[in-house]
């Protein structure tokens, strides 16, 4: 494993829980924030690639990757939570400089919440696969979702089988398929059905209705999209995702119409495995095209 993630780990306790992150490198920061049912490996090549260059941080979520996984008598699994953990963890590392934000899956949700908080803290964004708003139009949220967030069989499958880890590392790359070991790599935080939990939480904690938990703030995050319309933005999306489809970049691209858009026809929602060949060169290219300001200079004293 360590070949594949040859990075050092970095705890931070919140509530008595430990709270994983790569801190990587020096310079500009750029926060990569996972979605389910993955976890910061998702980001590894992109971190070692960018880390000679850039501050490259990456956290595990509680309950993902090398973070503890509490039962929910002590945590509370919760896109505001997640919010307030990815805050506390930026406070922690007394980042003050501007963020490049990379976000992925439910990821974006959760960075596009900090950045709604903190929008002057926010440079440019990379958007792989994912949403910050609501069902956009045209879209249905699909069945196989809706049988894991709203059925006992799917919280079954989800937790007691592993399915859903499992089969979106099967699914979610189509021009390179895992390898099974790739695959493992993947799975490997979610080994327990008492490890499991968050997996399943991220997925009944989709807000699809006004009275849903979270919902409130995905409304609040949508609406104040139109603050970052003038920021640099790179879109890379794989096309062949049954989640985040056509539906959810069209929605970006309307709401954004200056970003940058990659599109890969034949590459699947995991777009940063699937085509790092690709994905990395352009995001590096991004980045260096897009300098951030150096940081005004303090005016000299005047003499008297």
């Amino acid at each position: 494993m360590s070949d594949l993630y040859p990075f050092e780990n970095n705890f931070l306790e919140l509530n008595q829980l430990r709270y994983h992150y790569l801190d990587e490198g020096q310079g500009d920061p750029v926060v990569m924030v996972h979605g389910n049912p993955s976890w910061s490996f998702y980001s590894r090549n992109l971190a070692k690639t960018l880390r000679d260059r850039y501050r490259v941080i990456v956290p595990d979520h509680i309950g993902c990757g090398l973070s503890d996984k509490p039962g929910d008598e002590d945590y509370s699994y919760t896109l505001k939570q997640r919010v307030d953990d990815l805050e506390a963890l930026l406070e922690h590392l007394e980042v003050r400089e501007r963020i490049t934000l990379v976000v992925h899956d439910w990821g974006s949700m959760i960075g596009m919440a900090y950045a709604s908080r903190h929008p002057e803290r926010i440079a440019r964004l990379v958007i792989l696969n994912t949403g910050a708003f609501h069902l956009p139009e045209g879209k249905t949220f699909p069945l196989a979702l809706k049988i894991c967030r709203d059925t006992a069989i799917g919280a079954f499958l989800v937790q007691k089988l592993n399915m859903f880890a499992l089969m979106a590392a099967r699914v979610g790359c189509k021009r390179n398929p895992m390898s099974q070991a790739l695959r493992g790599a993947y799975c490997a935080p979610y080994d327990t059905v008492a490890d499991r939990i968050a997996t399943l939480r991220f997925v009944q904690d989709i807000p699809l209705k006004p009275e849903d938990p979270g919902y409130d703030l995905i409304t609040e995050v949508e609406e104040g999209l139109d603050r970052f319309a003038d920021l640099p933005m790179t879109i890379c999306w794989g096309m062949k995702d049954f989640v985040f489809d056509k539906h959810f970049l069209k929605e970006w691209q309307r709401r954004f119409p200056n970003a940058e858009v990659h599109a890969f026809d034949d590459c699947g929602h995991y777009i940063l495995e699937d085509a790092s060949d690709e994905v990395i060169p352009i995001i590096e290219q991004f980045l260096a095209a897009n300098p951030l300001d150096p940081p005004a200079a303090a005016a000299p004293d005047e003499k008297a």
